[in-house]
Formats: structure tokens, sequence, C-alpha cells
């Protein structure tokens, strides 16, 4: 099968300016003292805190496109006048929000991200890890399972995270959105990085309500898309497209209950692809070997193939971000974020071949896999 990696030297490009943030990132680390810069460290939860209250508020939406004084906003999200200003104070100095005269404040460019009406928001994503059932893990279980394993999510709350989202409609229905908001965070290069006009279904496992795959369908005209995924996330799927996108695009997108681990719908031909986007590194390998099994068989030998979109980590040196995705992932599940040579041995135990890693102007990749029947 010929390279379906497309945009070759936009994605180096991209990759090379990923090289120069992660190599700024760590200049505080070589010109402030060493023990100042630790102080910094430790005390970084004071900025997440400010900033999930921020959010909390809704002070960006609330500011839209006016300068208002503390008072303003106060009154507006009833909260205390003083505090308000100190609370915008601490962010405006930390470059959210601008404080454009005496306690008078403002959204900028990083605020902006922050306002319910800004297509690239990424509110839910604030409030869901910074949430009580996100935080107290950190706080209550990190330092316990470090020492002795353990997941510290399951040890706080008594369950794993998507039996406790089972549970907790509002729980689930906030992790649903902070999932939705992650193309504010990669954009849409899986789209437009690989070629998926090669195939004319795409099966879009763990798919949520389906955005991944309207931004494909938006691209390729001819091509059709399932979304598959637990039943209480699909149910209201359509209904939230209806009216947001032309009736000629969502009639080619269609809904249905399934599980990796349990029932995924069957390929019909080789011109069938199954998107697995951010859902293998939320289990461990034994549970990751049974659901690419359960895939394999539902390929049945017609040669579908099957995109992974995942984090690569670097086998050794690992950038701030990866790590820092691991760590999320060993604070709220069993799995974790895995180099290239990990997941091929993970892919050769389930009976699949890795034919080809697609880079992507994103922080993932998209690897491309054939299987050995």
């Amino acid at each position: 099968m010929l390279p379906l990696q497309k945009n070759t030297g936009a994605v180096r490009r991209f990759a090379g300016l990923m090289r120069f943030a992660g190599w700024l990132q760590n200049i505080p680390n070589k010109v402030t003292p060493p023990p100042f810069r630790l102080m910094q460290i430790g005390s970084a939860f004071w900025q997440s805190r400010v900033l999930y209250v921020a959010a909390k508020l809704n002070i960006a939406t609330v500011l839209g496109n006016e300068h208002l004084t503390a008072n303003e906003v106060a009154t507006r999200v009833s909260a205390e006048p003083d505090t308000i200003y100190r609370l915008l104070r601490m962010l405006a100095a930390m470059g959210v929000f601008e404080e454009t005269s005496p306690r008078v404040f403002a959204n900028n460019r990083l605020s902006s991200p922050l306002r319910e009406d800004n297509p690239n928001n990424v509110r839910a994503m604030v409030l869901m890890h910074n949430s009580d059932e996100m935080s107290r893990p950190w706080y209550e279980q990190l330092e316990s399972c470090v020492r002795k394993g353990g997941v510290p999510f399951s040890r706080v709350h008594g369950e794993e995270l998507f039996d406790y989202m089972d549970g907790h409609p509002e729980f689930d229905a906030l992790f649903s959105r902070a999932m939705d908001s992650v193309e504010a965070l990669s954009g849409d290069s899986f789209a437009q990085d690989f070629d998926w006009g090669r195939f004319e279904r795409v099966i879009d496992v763990g798919g949520s309500k389906g955005s991944k795959s309207v931004a494909i369908l938006k691209r390729h005209s001819h091509l059709k898309a399932l979304v598959v995924d637990r039943a209480q996330v699909v149910r209201d799927a359509e209904q939230h497209w209806a009216g947001c996108e032309a009736s000629a695009l969502l009639s080619r997108l269609s809904f249905q209950p399934g599980d990796l681990f349990d029932s995924v719908p069957m390929a019909t031909s080789d011109r069938d692809i199954y998107l697995l986007s951010a859902v293998l590194h939320g289990f461990d390998d034994e549970t990751c070997v049974r659901g690419l099994r359960n895939l394999d068989r539902a390929c049945g030998g017609t040669g579908a193939h099957i995109a992974v979109m995942e984090v690569v980590m670097a086998e050794s040196g690992a950038n701030f971000a990866g790590a820092a995705f691991d760590m999320q992932m060993f604070m709220g599940t069993r799995g974790r974020e895995r180099t290239l040579s990990e997941w091929s041995r993970l892919f050769d135990r389930s009976g699949f071949v890795l034919a080809e890693q697609v880079n992507l102007q994103s922080f993932a990749k998209i690897l491309v896999l054939e299987s050995k029947q």
C-alpha cells in the first residue's frame, strides 16, 4: 500500500518548532537560581487553582469583548469585588487576561480560549482536570501509589474511571465535553496530514460525539463514518450535531453503541479503516491486547486497516508534554503513554504489524496497522 503520509514538509516544520519550543521551555531552569526555580515548580498548583476558579466563574465569557472593572465582573459573577480583583491581578500577571488600566480587565489572546463563544475553547478541559474527581487522586494517593502501585483515582473513588463515569452523569458529561475540546489543542492535522481519501468508511471506535469523524468527512465528500462508543455517549450525539453541520454531511455520519472489548462493527472490505484516537493509552497491555484481538476478528480477513492515534514517547529524553500525559494516565487509569518499541510489541502480540507511522502537526502520531491474517 502506498504511504498514507501527507503534507510532509509542513509536518517536518512543525516538529522543528516543537523542538524549539521545548528548548525555550527549559530556559527558566537554566537562568533561574535552582532553589527559587524549585519553589516556582512546587507552588505551580497556585496557578492551576486560580485558573480553575476563573473558568468555574466563566469570567472570560462574562468579559467578552468588553473592558470591565473588577467590581463589574464581581457583580456579574456574584462574587466579592476585592477578591475578584486579586484573582484577576494574579491571572493577568501570569499572562491570562490583561489589566488595561487600574482595576480594569479585558480578555487577551491567552484568556480567549476560556470563552464559551470561542470555537477553540478549552474551558471544559480546565474544569475537568481541576475537578474534585481528578484533583483528589493527585493530592491524596499519588505518593502511596508510587510507593506501592495501584491507580490513585481508583484508590480515592473506589472504582475505575469509566465505571465511575457510568454512575456520575454530570462528571461523565464534563469529561465528554473536555474530550471534544481536544481538537482545540491538537487542531485538525489528523484530518489533513493522513490520506483518508483512500478509504470509503471510517469506523471511529471510542469516538465520543464524533468530532474527529466530522472533521474527516468535511475534507472527503465520498467518505462515510460510523462512530462507536458507550450507549450513554452516543445516545444524544445525533441531536448534538443537528443544525450545526450541513444535512448532506450528517447523512454520511451514523452512530452505534459498542465497546472495543466486547463488540465492534465488522469490516466489509479493505476500504474500511478503524480509527482509535486516544483509546489504548487508557488501558494496561493485557487489556489492549484483548481489545486489539477483538478488532482483528472484526476485520475478518477483509484487509481493513486500523489507525491508532496516540502519543509516541521518545525512547529516552522524553519531552515535558509526553511525560506529563503519562503521569496523568498513571493517576487515572491502568494505562500509559508508550514508546514506539512498546507500541510495536503490543501490536505484534495482538496479531497486527505496524505498516506505517504517520507524523502529524500535533503531539500525536497515527500508527497504521495491518492484520497478520
